[in-house]
């Protein structure tokens, strides 16, 4: 079973790893092919997949008027993930104080310092820091300095469309739910509590779009 961490302190039998990070929602088609690539990466270097994601999500965090925004609750993500062989995955929570942290602290404090990654896996597109003035030119300007190595991934390209959580989420709320199971590789499914009239239990239930 994957590993779970809830901050970046981690076991030194985990340090030195391959670190994808992300907020990895649904672990969709375009996720799955960058953890085909960290798989080769594993292979290649003898190395363990380890992976970010936080929670609440920033844009959650940022927007807290979004309801029902998450194609898949924490635990989902984390069985989608141990179907991806990662070996841990670290859930830190994003609140105000972690949302300040500055860019190049964020590397040289838990990228390098705390977790020694040797490769960052991330999306052309990825924001961190305080204001989001991180981005990947920052992330590749400190590879030598840091001693680790960004592999940018060419997005999933599907119907001449990226594949993407947002892209999944738009298709769900329009009611296209055949093609958002093809982007998911998968059929949707949510999980929520529901309140059983003649006890007035509340029970956990896994919910199966068909």
């Amino acid at each position: 079973m994957v590993k779970l961490y809830q901050n970046f302190d981690i076991k030194k039998k985990d340090k030195g790893s391959i670190i994808l990070i992300g907020n990895f929602d649904g672990v969709h088609l375009g996720h799955q092919k960058l953890f085909k690539q960290a798989q080769f990466y594993k292979k290649k270097y003898n190395l363990k997949i380890g992976v970010i994601n936080f929670n609440p999500m920033p844009k959650m965090f940022f927007n807290q008027s979004l309801k029902n925004f998450r194609l898949s609750s924490i635990g989902q993500k984390i069985h989608l993930l141990n179907n991806q062989s990662v070996d841990f995955i670290i859930t830190k929570k994003f609140d105000k104080v972690f949302s300040k942290t500055k860019s190049i602290n964020f590397i040289k404090n838990i990228l390098s310092r705390k977790l020694d990654a040797k490769f960052l896996f991330v999306s052309n597109n990825f924001r961190f820091g305080n204001k989001r003035e991180g981005n990947v030119k920052l992330l590749i300007e400190n590879e030598k300095k840091y001693n680790y190595k960004v592999v940018k991934t060419k997005p999933l390209i599907v119907n001449h469309k990226i594949v993407s959580s947002s892209l999944i989420r738009s298709l769900l709320e329009k009611g296209f739910l055949e093609k958002a199971n093809k982007l998911l590789n998968r059929k949707w499914s949510i999980e929520g509590l529901f309140k059983k009239v003649d006890k007035l239990e509340k029970k956990l239930v896994s919910l199966h779009a068909i």
